[in-house]
This record gives structure tokens, sequence and C-alpha cells, in this order.
């Protein structure tokens, strides 16, 4: 899984970072909040009127007709393809209101899988479902929705999160797919002037505001013909099929990060260590590599890793990082590092020839020796306390004399 690839599917900017089109939204912004206002007191009735009406081509053409009044503009592509006896439609995610665009062209319902539930569900336009039981049993219950006569279509997004829908899609969840043998692809298309879609950890009703702020939210709903399971197709298969089908129709990528990943990416991306200082050294690269990669968050034991990785260069920062999460303490994971260096990896196994010299010009003559481990434990208190302490003075020698070399001191001034 690539972390560039990821970057690519979400945007986690709600801004733009080109200075023109910034410049237009600080003009637009006035206006912008006053759609807004305006939008919500409109949008009350919309809501008023969706729910009095009954369900019929009429409420869902007066209704799209009211959405566009509220910026949120529906065009339909290829309704010819739609099979009027297909029990399930399968679409890619890419806004919190994807399914009630896709109900204002086709009567669907969709299950509220996670999140609220109660009049908040039924208010969105959820069809509730009790997901809390498993898995297994959500999936018993759907598949008899979908056998029973006289119920609209199931719209489902095995994708299970949102994307920006520009450079590629999650890798579809099995599940839906073994509902029926037959489903319906639609593939969606989304785009929005001056500001993103989403952010990945933005409210549904601040994604509402927002929506109502923007000039226009433009939805492309296109209806492919439907697909069946082959014999012998497992559902996977058949999921990753559709996945690719989807794609292709949208020219996207078809991966296989998942929603957990998107989780887990955020999750480093909040605890990623800013890189603040004017000297970037490889060793700071590597650093917030590790703050990532390992996806701490606890920032001191970073700093402390790189205090250590000053002093002990050859040793790779996650075995420094491993030991301070025991340790928590610097001067004690440089005493452990020191007396278990024969057993410490070095950092790159294949380090170059003028890595290799820089590191032993340090040993041969320009810093004091370091004073190695003993082969054996004390025998005594009295024993393993002069050996720790005969290391630390050694290791404070070796310290202050990189320090002198490094910023160019004489031996009178670090006094």
């Amino acid at each position: 899984m690539e972390t560039r690839g990821i970057e690519d599917m979400f945007d986690f900017r709600r801004f733009p970072k080109d200075a023109a089109v910034l410049l237009l939204l600080l003009i637009y912004f006035p206006v912008g909040i006053c759609l807004m206002l305006m939008r919500i007191f409109i949008g009350v009735h919309v809501f008023l009127v969706s729910c009095a009406l009954p369900e019929s081509f009429v409420r869902r053409f007066i209704v799209r007709v009211m959405c566009s009044v509220l910026g949120m503009h529906v065009r339909q592509n290829n309704p010819r393809s739609r099979d009027r006896n297909t029990k399930l439609y399968i679409c890619n995610h890419v806004t919190e209101f994807d399914h009630n665009i896709v109900n204002l062209l086709a009567p669907c319902s969709t299950p509220q899988l996670e999140g609220s539930t109660g009049f908040v569900c039924w208010a969105r336009g959820f069809m509730e479902i009790h997901s809390a039981a498993g898995q297994g049993v959500m999936g018993d219950s759907l598949q008899r929705y979908c056998s029973t006569e006289g119920t609209p279509p199931l719209l489902l997004f095995p994708e299970e999160d949102t994307t920006n829908g520009r450079a590629a899609l999650l890798k579809f969840s099995s599940w839906p797919f073994s509902l029926t043998e037959s489903i319906q692809p639609v593939a969606l298309r989304v785009t929005r002037p001056l500001i993103s879609l989403s952010t990945p950890e933005s409210s549904w009703l601040m994604e509402l505001l927002w929506t109502f702020f923007a000039p226009c939210t433009v939805y492309h709903v296109s209806w492919l013909p439907p697909v069946s399971r082959q014999d012998g197709e497992s559902t996977q298969e058949f999921a990753n099929k559709v996945q690719e089908l989807l794609a292709g129709e949208l020219g996207l990528v078809s991966t296989k990060i998942t929603k957990a990943d998107k989780t887990e990416h955020i999750k480093r991306k909040r605890h990623t260590v800013p890189q603040t200082s004017t000297n970037v050294t490889p060793g700071s690269i590597g650093l917030g590599f590790m703050v990532q990669s390992l996806g701490t968050d606890d920032h001191r034991i970073a700093k402390m890793a790189q205090q250590v990785k000053d002093v002990l260069p050859h040793v790779p920062l996650n075995v420094i990082a491993k030991d301070l999460a025991k340790t928590n303490c610097v001067d004690t994971t440089i005493t452990n590092l020191l007396e278990n260096k024969e057993e410490a990896p070095m950092e790159a196994s294949g380090m170059s020839t003028f890595g290799a010299s820089k590191i032993s010009s340090y040993s041969s003559g320009s810093a004091p020796t370091i004073k190695p481990a003993a082969k054996t434990f004390g025998k005594s208190p009295a024993d393993r306390h002069l050996s720790l302490q005969e290391r630390k003075e050694a290791l404070y020698n070796f310290a202050r004399r990189r320090y002198i070399e490094k910023h160019g001191l004489d031996q009178e001034d670090s006094h």
C-alpha cells in the first residue's frame, strides 16, 4: 500500500492551495455565507415536502428541482440501462448524500450500517437495520429483503467509505455481492468548484453546511448494464470484477486499499511530528518516517529517539524507539544499546564506503574510545554500578567531543 496513493484518494484540506483560486474563494465567501443561510431555510421546506408527498415520480421530480435550488444538481446518463427487475444497485461512494441523489432518480433503499439511528437515520433517508447483531445476521436480513416482492432495490456502497472520486476506488467488500446473483452498477462522479467535496474527519452535518455554502455541487449518475455472477465465481472475485468495471467507467484506478487503511492513515497524519527545523538531516527524515510508520502518538518518545540517534548514529531509529518505549529515559536507553551493541543491527547493512569511513573516523583518534560493555554481568551491585558509571563517563566524553567537532568549538570554549 503506497502512502502517496492514499494521499491522492482523499482531500485532507477543505480549501485550495492555488493562490488564484483561494483569492476567488475569499471574494465569494460573503456570498457563500448568505447562500448557506437561505438554503438552510429552503432545506427545511424540502425535507417537509419529501415527507408529505407519497413515493412517486412526481415527488422525485419536485424534490429534485428543489434540490437544485439548494445547489445539488443531478445529471443522469444512460437511464435506459437501468433494469427495473434488479434488486441491488452497487455504487462508488463520494459524498455523504450519494444515496439521496440516486433515490431522486430511482426508488431505492440504503441501510444505515453504522452511525446514528432513530429519527436522524430516517431523516437522512436511510433504512434502519440492526447491524450490531453481526455481519452474517445483517446479510441474511438484507438477503430476505431482496427476495421480497414489491420492495424497492437496495443501494449499497461496497467501498464502505467515501473518497474524493478523482484518483481511485477503495477495495470493494465482498459481502454485498452475496445478496443477489445479479447487480446493477452505478457510476457516480461529483464535481464542485472552489472547495473540496469532503474531508475525512468531517461529520455529515458539517458536509451539508459546506454543500449549502458552495456555489453548486453537480452529481453525474451513469447507469451501467446489469452484471451477473458466473458459475464457480466467488463473491470476492465478483466484487473485484464490478470494481474494475466501475473504475474503467469513471477513469479511475482500482486499488486494494480498504476502509481500515484509510482510518490508519488518518491516525498517522494526525500524529506525525511536523518538521520545523531548517536544518533537515537524513536522521530527522528517518525520524519523521519512523513516527508515521509506527503510528505512535507520543511525540516525546520521538524527540528522545532523535537525541539517542545523535549519540549513536549507527543504531536504527526503530530499535531506539522500542527501547525508549520500555525505559522512557534517554540515558538508560543509551546504556542498554551500548551493552547490546554487538546484537544491535547497523543502520542500512549495505552502508556506503563513505558512511563507513566517516564512522570509523570518529573511532580512530578524533573521539575518545568508548569502553565496551562487560561480557558478563557484575557479581555484586557495586561492580555493576561502577561499570555503569564508567560507561556513562566514556559516553559523555564521546558525545561532548562530537558536539565540539560538529560546531567547530575549541576545547576551552566548551568548559
